[in-house]
């Protein structure tokens, strides 16, 4: 019997052991999930959220599971689930936000970023993400300046983007259709360079062999080439063997975890064929990640996306100067105007034009596409490319060869796969600025008559920027032409103004004086709200002073005569 007791004691207590050694479900699920593995570790998760009473961890991460792969009507869905308990995270309630954002539900969006920094305490963010929204909304409601489509000869259920031309007539792109080996973050494959050439799609000829730099384990592309197309340079997550690879700092848990950085490979063609593969000299995989090449049209000057030290935010775009002996120079940022505290990324050029996307600037939420004017750290302010270049979705990677037509990548909802390619034209004609002539002393901007030779310090009247009497809102007919005024700003990024308001000479002189400078103000803030920056405008009230016809005080004048002294004026500051 005391044999037999032993022998019971002793099973217990190994089955006891084996128990503490075994990882529960839960914590299997958080192992996978730390290590980005969100596919994974996602069908762990839903397993315990099955359960009677879930706890509200597992609720939450399901909901990060499907945000992080790209699943954002699911994502909606599972945050939905928890917003209302008291015992969500601050960031479950950030990250619901973000993916009502994402779905185009602003009102829900709003209320649920007023939850998160009314806890935080970050009124200015609060209000830039309100802006956001608001952003999205009035863009979505203009008539739209491009059209956009889905480049269907692309495209498949799989992930496409990041389209370059490629020659006269080809292009190369990125895509993680047809493979095997399975990205552990989101269960699909790898990506790997495709190219279309007269239509018909086929895989890049890469030559691989004997190079340890490349071979196609892990993601590759986008790809860049140089003007005569013999010489490109290609995104990849590096190569390297994980043991060489140094563990993630801070890691809270007792895996090791790394990360497997971006580089930049340099390859020649040689008879039709890629390979020749180089490191680029400022990779540093231990430490920051480089990728998403764009050469300027000379090809003396590289951009590219990282975060080495030295970023102004998550990442930022860089450049190196081609030297005379043709390597490149030490990488300098691009500077506080194109980067944010925020990620800058998939910068391309054409001309001296530069596309790039950011999640820092005023956009529409997530990814936006900006075009600034210049080069290497001297820009222009970017310019939002807007409703529906730009949605609520990532949108990236834009190339063009004469700004009028071209090609993004997006992950909105309309695409065949989680990204697609869209070609986008711009169908608006070109409408060229013009100083047209008056009979009065200020020239007139007619409705069509746009187009660079601006006077500086000469006022121009817009026909129809009237306003009620005594009123200073912006009446239907004067948005449209305010809206003109805005294509104007838009393609002219380095024109500064004053918008000068007037009333007629009813009401007394301090009245008109505080009248008409409400609106101005009012006609500086509706373009403010598409998107100008409101240090390029001043608003100027001058009330009666400055009446276009004889309709001074005491005198009987038509109420068609008073109207026309109602009136915005624009004054050229600089230009």
């Amino acid at each position: 019997m005391k044999k037999i007791l032993g022998y019971i004691l002793f099973i217990c207590l190994a089955t006891s052991l084996m128990a503490q050694e075994q990882p529960s479900k839960k914590q299997m699920a958080d192992q996978l999930f730390d290590r980005y593995e969100y596919y994974k570790s996602l069908n762990l998760y839903l397993d315990l959220a099955s359960k009677n009473n879930p706890d509200i961890k597992v609720l939450e991460r399901v909901a990060d599971c499907y945000r992080l792969m790209n699943n954002y009507a699911s994502a909606e869905e599972w945050y939905a689930r928890v917003a209302d308990d008291e015992r969500t995270s601050a960031q479950s309630i950030y990250n619901y936000a973000e993916v009502l954002m994402r779905n185009q539900k602003f009102d829900q969006a709003k209320a649920a970023y007023k939850l998160y920094y009314d806890k935080a305490g970050k009124p200015a963010e609060y209000a830039a993400k309100l802006a956001t929204c608001d952003s999205a909304i009035q863009w979505m409601a203009l008539t739209p300046r491009y059209n956009v489509q889905n480049a269907d000869k692309f495209n498949t259920s799989a992930s496409d983007w990041g389209l370059a031309y490629y020659g006269k007539s080809g292009f190369v792109f990125t895509s993680d259709r047809n493979t095997d080996n399975q990205d552990k973050r989101t269960g699909e494959g790898y990506y790997r360079l495709y190219q279309s050439i007269d239509g018909n799609v086929s895989e890049l000829p890469v030559n691989t062999k004997g190079n340890p730099l490349f071979n196609t384990d892990y993601h590759t592309g986008p790809m860049a080439f140089n003007a005569t197309g013999d010489t490109a340079y290609i995104t990849i997550t590096t190569r390297s063997p994980k043991r060489k690879i140094v563990i993630d700092k801070g890691n809270p848990t007792k895996q090791r975890l790394y990360t497997r950085r971006l580089q930049l490979i340099i390859a020649t063609r040689t008879k039709g064929e890629w390979g020749n593969f180089k490191n680029f000299q400022y990779n540093n995989i231990e430490q920051y990640s480089v990728g998403h090449a764009a050469l300027s049209k000379n090809g003396n000057i590289l951009y590219f996306t990282s975060d080495m030290p030295g970023s102004i935010g998550e990442t930022d775009i860089w450049y190196c100067q081609k030297q005379a002996d043709g390597s490149w120079g030490k990488p300098v940022n691009c500077g506080p105007t194109v980067n944010t505290a925020e990620e800058e990324a998939f910068p391309t050029i054409s001309s001296d034009t530069l596309y790039f996307s950011s999640k820092g600037l005023r956009g529409m939420g997530g990814f936006d596409i900006f075009k600034t004017v210049g080069q290497k750290d001297s820009w222009t302010k970017p310019v939002n490319m807007q409703y529906p270049i730009n949605s609520t979705s990532d949108d990236f990677y834009l190339i063009t060869h004469d700004g009028i037509s071209g090609y993004l990548s997006s992950n909105r909802e309309v695409g065949k796969g989680s990204d697609d390619i869209y070609s986008f034209t711009n169908h608006e004609p070109h409408v060229p600025i013009r100083v047209p002539l008056g009979n009065d002393n200020a020239g007139r901007l007619p409705a069509k008559q746009f187009k660079p030779p601006f006077e500086v310090g000469k006022s121009y009247v817009f026909n129809n920027i009237y306003y009620d009497l005594d009123k200073s809102n912006i009446r239907p007919d004067a948005a449209i032409e305010l809206d003109k005024l805005y294509v104007i700003l838009r393609d002219n990024p380095t024109l500064q103004i004053e918008l000068s308001s007037h009333t007629d000479s009813r009401a007394s002189h301090n009245y008109n004086m505080a009248l008409s400078q409400r609106r101005a103000a009012s006609a500086v803030a509706y373009l403010v709200n598409k998107g100008i920056d409101r240090n390029r405008m001043t608003a100027k009230g001058y009330g009666d002073t400055q009446l276009l016809n004889k309709c001074a005080k005491g005198v009987v004048c038509t109420e068609a005569e008073h109207q026309l002294n109602r009136r915005t004026e624009v004054k050229v500051v600089s230009f």
